[in-house]
């Protein structure tokens, strides 16, 4: 028989997390204050992060070791199991070999609690009582609330009001974990309050809710701000997606051509690809795409700057693909990916080349989402079929050349609680948004001067 699935046992998990940052050929630019445009250091994010999440942003070693305690909760659904879509293969009549890193098999059903278990870890080590965060389709909410409950600490979640009213039962998982649960922007903050004042039926964002969870951390001294994406300690603790897809790829007796991934803040992304970068720096011949929506575009249509991470100028300066920290986008159904700005570290190697990048606009994702269940019978997220449609894109390449590429791709969490977007998508009411340049340009133009 054909063998579909390459399975890890639990002593072959990986024992520690991979840093890019030991073998980039380039420099980071430095984050900066924002009042002063300084570098910052510690201090200043102290009162966001625990001081061990700190030094994981910054620091230089190759490996990074993952603590027992983490990789005890790891093994409720890790390893996780890469996927040979044979059955996919033969339905788009392709000679490309095409495999997936299936990430939706953890308990809230994607990638997310990679990072929100050693967050919590972290943070639980320092005495932090209480974490705030933001979300947008739910997936990293859910993951932090999981996290908090598991290591007895308080959650509080600002979840994207257009996401909130989407995706109701994401609320109730959430709740269920023990979190409570806001639709951003609200009146709890000061924040919310000047979005709500200035747009009472404001749809909402990420970087609104991002402005909301850190003013609401920063200004209680039991509570720690944590983030799904972006930030390089985030990112690390995703590369144990990419550390067992290369086991389970050698398990195969292949290597990718071809690594792709969807792209909102970067963190699912940069957890399949960074381990695969690290061989394309070493010569290894690897094309690496990032996929996102024609409806935020950031990665493909953004510039190239220093901006906030957040609407409201609380956060650091990051140097990154952005669409202006004022961008609000259009409500797409993928919510995890509507957002102004992306990793640092993403951003750098896409403007130096050595990833590439595109956009899709929502009713060919979701035209993709429906024919990978049907031939596999996995939903994929909303955020997923991105990289979902641009594999079948690269497989109908293949099937036109007669090449026979491998292709490797990374299904970062299942659809069942996102129904509604395919309930829309079957009823023929999803509109296909492509944010103008009009609007595009107005949101670069407050951009901070550095």
């Amino acid at each position: 028989m054909d063998q579909m699935r390459y399975l890890l046992t639990e002593r072959e998990m990986p024992e520690a997390w991979y840093n890019l940052l030991a073998d980039l050929p380039f420099e980071v630019p430095p984050v900066l204050h924002p009042a002063t445009h300084q570098p910052v250091g510690p201090a200043d994010l102290a009162p966001l992060f625990p001081m061990a999440l700190i030094q994981q942003e910054v620091t230089t070693e190759r490996y990074v070791p993952i603590p027992e305690e983490v990789r005890d909760i790891y093994r409720l659904w890790r390893p996780t199991p890469l996927h040979r879509a044979r059955r996919l293969e033969k339905a788009l009549d392709t000679p490309a070999h095409i495999y997936y890193k299936y990430e939706g098999v953890s308990p809230s059903g994607s990638h997310k609690p990679n990072t929100a278990v050693a967050q919590a870890y972290y943070n639980k080590q320092e005495g932090v009582r209480r974490l705030t965060t933001e979300t947008g389709a739910g997936q990293w909410g859910t993951a932090l609330a999981l996290a908090a409950r598991l290591f007895g600490l308080e959650a509080t979640v600002y979840m994207v009001r257009v996401s909130y009213e989407q995706k109701p039962y994401r609320r109730v998982i959430m709740q269920t974990y023990g979190a409570e649960v806001l639709p951003s922007p609200t009146d709890r903050t000061n924040a919310g309050r000047q979005i709500l004042a200035e747009h009472p039926d404001s749809p909402g964002s990420l970087g609104i809710a991002i402005s909301e969870a850190v003013e609401d951390a920063a200004t209680h001294d039991d509570t720690r701000y944590s983030l799904g994406s972006v930030l390089s300690h985030v990112l690390l603790h995703q590369t144990i997606i990419g550390e067992e897809a290369k086991k389970q790829m050698e398990m195969a007796g292949e290597y990718p051509d071809i690594v792709v991934g969807c792209v909102g803040g970067g963190s699912n992304f940069a957890g399949i690809s960074f381990p695969f970068v690290r061989d394309k720096l070493n010569g290894r011949n690897i094309r690496i795409i990032a996929v996102e929506p024609e409806a935020c575009p950031t990665l493909t249509r953004g510039i190239y700057a220093y901006d906030f991470g957040d609407t409201a100028g609380m956060t650091p300066l990051v140097k990154m693909y952005t669409l202006g920290h004022t961008f609000v986008p259009a409500g797409i159904h993928a919510g995890g990916l509507r957002y102004h700005g992306d990793s640092a570290v993403i951003s750098l190697l896409v403007h130096e080349g050595v990833m590439e990048a595109r956009a899709y606009s929502q009713n060919p994702v979701f035209a993709a989402g429906v024919r990978f269940t049907q031939a596999e019978g996995i939903v994929p997220a909303p955020e997923a079929a991105h990289a979902v449609k641009a594999v079948f894109d690269l497989a109908e390449e293949c099937r036109q050349s007669g090449e026979q590429k491998v292709i490797l791709f990374n299904l970062s969490g299942h659809g069942y609680f996102d129904l509604s977007a395919y309930d829309a998508y079957l009823a023929n009411k999803l509109i296909d948004y492509a944010y103008p340049d009009e609007q595009i340009r107005q949101a670069l133009e407050v951009l901070p001067r550095i």
